[in-house]
């Protein structure tokens, strides 16, 4: 019932399919490959949640399957009924042209296609060797056969429905460990279901981060924000686009940007010259519910400071496992036992008449808290950390 419920969420979504870009799939993955060249080498790589025949995730990997040395290349789809935008559907030509196509199928199957060798004998493996057939289902991730080719493949790689970003991580993780790169909104950090693996070093943000701009091509008929939509166009894409600023790439694929500390000041130099106004002057402040410091910027994190720190969850596109520990996250279930100070309700709706001068309740158990001015202040989402020795 959970997973219908699930599913149901994800269909009815007005924003839960977006294609990812060719030149985005390139900039990500030669980071590893400049890493280590052979991280795909033999591998049999799955690309779920995929519509194959125009999917750049499969274009990208069907034309560098030599290169990369890959063994087998796998894509699936997800059958068009089973999908929101399928009002202005039509098949493909790759489809209608072949003898398998069947009408009925095309709507309610997903499809399958498998890159493995030479199969038109011009003496190279690309895209025009890709085979495809009907799936017995719709192709859901989380069906049986979907499930074996998880279970077969060595590599995970896809841009999988956000709303459904928690459930497929989970599918990934079940069963024998799989490596993966894949595509989630930046507050899945987060998620109680994904900040333990990061904080574990079990799973970290992809080469590029979150500072990239990503455009992702939208179903005709959704719903786009026209900023967003006009942030796409100044890059380029006009037309069904939009801009995600806060989507980035997770992965357990090593790669060298991971690695390179941060070049940061010390305590005093940042107190005496910090661009930003909160420091510049004044100095860190202490948080009133956690035995750490307010850090607001990645940039001024001090360098000799020895104690636990707050710092944005954008942190971690920079973070370096050999400079930092992460030890556990500003939240209000205190997973870590980290807090000093649990406020109580009345508490919590002083603040708030404090603050706002009218009744209300202020949830200070949230996150980090700082007092300015004698006014309790709930500060952004923080990741602490502390200086490894």
């Amino acid at each position: 019932m959970a997973k219908n419920a699930n599913l149901g969420a994800a269909k009815n979504a007005k924003n839960d399919e977006f294609y990812t870009q060719y030149a985005d799939i390139q900039k990500e993955v030669n980071a590893y490959i400049e890493y280590n060249p052979d991280i795909f080498r033999g591998k049999t790589i799955l690309l779920p949640c995929d519509d194959p025949e125009w999917s750049n995730f499969t274009k990208f990997f069907a034309q560098n399957f030599e290169f990369f040395g890959l063994k087998k290349l796998i894509s699936t789809s997800y059958a068009i009924e089973s999908k929101k935008y399928k009002t202005d559907w039509q098949p493909t030509l790759f489809e209608t042209g072949n003898p398998m196509y069947n009408v009925e199928k095309s709507r309610i199957k997903g499809k399958i296609f498998t890159l493995t060798h030479d199969t038109n004998a011009n003496g190279r493996i690309d895209i025009d060797d890709l085979q495809w057939s009907y799936l017995e289902g719709d192709g859901d991730f989380r069906s049986a056969e979907v499930t074996a080719l998880r279970d077969e493949a060595d590599i995970i790689i896809t841009n999988p429905p956000f709303s459904l970003f928690r459930e497929f991580l989970a599918w990934i993780l079940e069963g024998t460990p799989k490596q993966f790169l894949i595509i989630g909104n930046q507050n899945a950090i987060t998620y109680k279901e994904v900040f333990p693996l990061i904080k574990e070093n079990k799973m970290w943000i992809g080469a590029t981060g979150n500072g990239s701009d990503m455009v992702f091509g939208v179903p005709k008929g959704a719903e786009v924000a026209e900023s967003d939509r006009a942030k796409a166009a100044r890059l380029g894409y006009v037309g069904d686009y939009t801009r995600l600023g806060n989507s980035c790439w997770f992965t357990n694929l090593d790669h060298g940007r991971r690695h390179q500390p941060l070049q940061l000041m010390t305590m005093a130099d940042n107190i005496k010259f910090s661009r930003h106004k909160e420091i510049k002057g004044i100095g860190y402040q202490h948080y009133d519910n956690y035995d750490a410091i307010e850090v607001p910027y990645t940039d001024a994190i001090p360098a000799d400071y020895e104690g636990t720190m707050g710092v944005p969850i954008s942190f971690l596109d920079k973070y370096c496992p050999e400079q930092f520990e992460i030890v556990g996250m500003c939240e209000n279930e205190d997973l870590y036992h980290l807090k000093t100070r649990v406020y109580t309700t009345a508490e919590c709706k002083q603040a708030y008449m404090n603050k706002f001068n009218k009744a209300g309740t202020y949830d200070l158990n949230a996150s980090g808290v700082i007092t300015r001015d004698r006014i309790q202040e709930k500060v952004y989402q923080r990741i602490l950390i502390r200086k490894r020795q």
